[in-house]
């Protein structure tokens, strides 16, 4: 057997590992559909799908992949590498922390101390995080960050405007953690400008082919993998993965760690993302939320493909899925 023929018998294994699990999770109803933002409550709770996306460009998908949904938390990684790259990392820990909280992602608390958001992860910290993002006004903010979602999916992104308006209706908790932060100078630009970003970043469209693709972006240096462009300056990649790592799964993420061990991201909108840098991102979809906000089926994808092929980044025992060798 030649190497090709190795290579697509590994691949074709592997998919059909990925439909099996599929299958497998496909009858968990455990959950239920974030319903505090009105328009979020409408989604089908039945969508599941699973993508991966090597640093190769080889992508592996099961399920709904192509149902588009709003990105929701997940935006505040990439949002995040937009701040970096427009202040860097000094003058950020300034503004954003990056200790984990162990409260709920939309707790109304900032470090005593610094009088900072706890970490770029949670609410109030995407929220100082955005209010960052430069420009001369809404509109070239705005653009700048879809700009910057379309380096991560490779093709063009758009903001649902029923789930925006419906944030921005019900987003009070929001609007009281950006005026504490006001207060408190973490926040210097217009209050109403920063939250209407914010929500925009939560209401961009994507499916979880995108999310596998702006993973692997996240695995490959910040190169996106389909397009060979680069999404994000590689030297702030570990900056957002540390984050991720310790912060990234809302108060499930030391649980997180320790179980499945790989840098995430999770959102209401039923999305997890997942890196295994130099390797490969994953991404996952199912709306059922747990009691922490995490997918009910996606943490339980992530913690058996982390289980059967050894993704833990403190695994010694050599049981690594390996797709491009």
């Amino acid at each position: 057997m030649t190497k090709q023929e190795d290579l697509q018998t590994v691949a074709s294994s592997f998919q059909s590992f990925l439909e099996e699990l599929h299958s497998k999770y496909n009858s968990l109803q455990d959950g239920s559909v974030a319903n505090y933002i009105p328009e979020l409550a409408k989604v089908n709770p039945d969508l599941f799908s699973i993508c991966i996306a090597t640093i190769n460009g080889d992508v592996y998908e099961v399920g709904h992949y192509k149902e588009l949904f709003t990105i929701q938390s997940i935006s505040k990684v990439f949002v995040y590498g937009l701040a970096l790259e427009d202040h860097r990392r000094d003058y950020l820990l300034t503004k954003v922390g990056v200790e984990p909280t162990g409260d709920g992602f939309n707790a109304i608390i900032l470090d005593e101390k610094s009088k900072r958001p706890y970490n770029p992860m949670v609410n109030a910290g995407a929220i100082a995080t955005t209010s960052l993002i430069k420009g001369s006004d809404a509109t070239e903010r705005l653009n700048r960050m879809l700009d910057m979602f379309q380096r991560y999916t490779a093709h063009n992104v758009f903001v649902d405007i029923s789930v925006f308006t419906s944030e921005r209706i019900t987003g009070h908790r929001n609007r009281a953690m950006a005026h504490l932060m006001l207060h408190f100078g973490m926040i210097e630009q217009n209050i109403d400008e920063a939250l209407d970003l914010y929500f925009q970043q939560c209401s961009v469209m994507v499916n979880c082919h995108d999310l596998a693709v702006m993973a692997a972006t996240l695995a490959n240096k910040g190169i996106n993998p389909i397009t060979g462009k680069q999404a994000v300056d590689s030297r702030y990649v570990k900056d957002i993965l540390s984050v991720m790592y310790t912060c990234g799964m809302y108060n499930f993420a030391g649980e997180w760690a320790y179980k499945i061990g790989i840098p995430a991201k999770s959102g209401i909108c039923g999305g997890i993302i997942a890196v295994i840098p130099g390797r490969m991102g994953i991404g996952v979809f199912s709306p059922r939320l747990d009691s922490r906000g995490n997918s009910v089926r996606g943490v339980k994808v992530c913690e058996e493909l982390s289980q059967q092929f050894g993704l833990h980044l403190f695994d010694c025992s050599g049981n690594q899925l390996n797709l491009d060798s």
